[in-house]
């Protein structure tokens, strides 16, 4: 099924394509507060990188954009359009149904991502041994943090000017600088700001594990008065604690080095073209200094 719009305004304007656990859910939220600015619902269709939605066709990704106001620029945030090898047909959709799309990639320290990526499919269920054992049986926690290997493809496609580079290090520092910065990238006439009464999105703070019919007994509010009203808060609190990721995982000291033999691999090319020296050692302090963007050709 072609995924090829017709030159009626539903293509989007921009997409975030990722990465995971980089911010960008915050970044969603923020354009989506802003005047001019249409974000969809949901906030990660997948549409491009998913099989069973791309299946969908075109018109059902279309109507995700149908209240958006003339004028609106048009958006959606998608973290599997930046999973390969997960997802390998994602940049030839994506360029076959919106080839002047500009992109968004957020990145952060690549370990620190890997970690919060750990703690997401352990509050999800899909990990039970430690960290260090599921790096080595699950290789998208490396793979997802080898920002050059996502990029190579859309840069080849698209060219590095239709493609914005940022930093969640940066966004935590200086978050109206960075939304302005990614405004001008848009081309949102308005102006913009920060709307820091949202707070961050999709963090994990409580690293809770989920569970069979998770929200049915526990996120749904009748579940929720049900009990307070028949089980004495210390046992609730036992169970939760029985539930709940107590501290924040660590690798080992091994498995560091390795981790950042590998990422700086994939991180030199990546500075490279941003004109920066990136390496792990280095990674949040050169992010943190300015908004990088790509270097000017020779």
């Amino acid at each position: 099924m072609s995924a090829i719009f017709p030159t009626n305004g539903t293509a989007p304007d921009f997409i975030i394509i990722g990465a995971m656990k980089c911010g960008t859910s915050t970044l969603q939220a923020q354009l989506a507060a802003q005047p001019g600015i249409f974000m969809t619902t949901p906030k990660e269709p997948n549409f491009f990188s998913d099989d069973e939605i791309f299946a969908r066709g075109a018109d059902w990704y279309s109507a995700l954009f149908e209240h958006a106001r003339v004028g609106d620029l048009k958006g959606e945030a998608s973290t599997h359009y930046a999973k390969l090898p997960t997802y390998p047909q994602t940049v030839n959709r994506l360029v076959a149904a919106a080839p002047n799309a500009k992109l968004v990639y957020l990145m952060r320290h690549p370990i620190d991502r890997l970690v919060s990526h750990y703690i997401h499919e352990w509050t999800m269920g899909e990990i039970t041994g430690n960290i260090d054992d599921a790096i080595d049986s699950t290789s998208a926690f490396v793979a997802y943090s080898q920002y050059n290997r996502q990029l190579t493809p859309y840069i080849e496609r698209y060219g590095k000017e239709r493609i914005l580079p940022v930093f969640l290090e940066r966004m935590n520092m200086a978050p109206d600088d960075e939304l302005r910065r990614v405004a001008r990238f848009l081309c949102h006439d308005g102006e913009v700001t920060w709307r820091h009464d949202l707070g961050p999105q999709n963090v994990s703070r409580d690293r809770i594990r989920r569970f069979a019919f998770y929200d049915l007994l526990v996120e749904s509010a009748p579940a929720t008065a049900l009990r307070r009203a028949l089980a004495p808060k210390r046992f609730r609190d036992w169970v939760k604690a029985r539930l709940q990721m107590r501290t924040r995982p660590s690798l080992s000291a091994e498995k560091q080095t390795e981790l950042a033999e590998i990422f700086d691999q994939d991180l030199q090319p990546l500075g490279a073209l941003l004109g920066a020296d990136l390496s792990c050692a280095n990674f949040k302090e050169i992010v943190c200094a300015k908004a990088l963007d790509w270097a000017p050709r020779d």
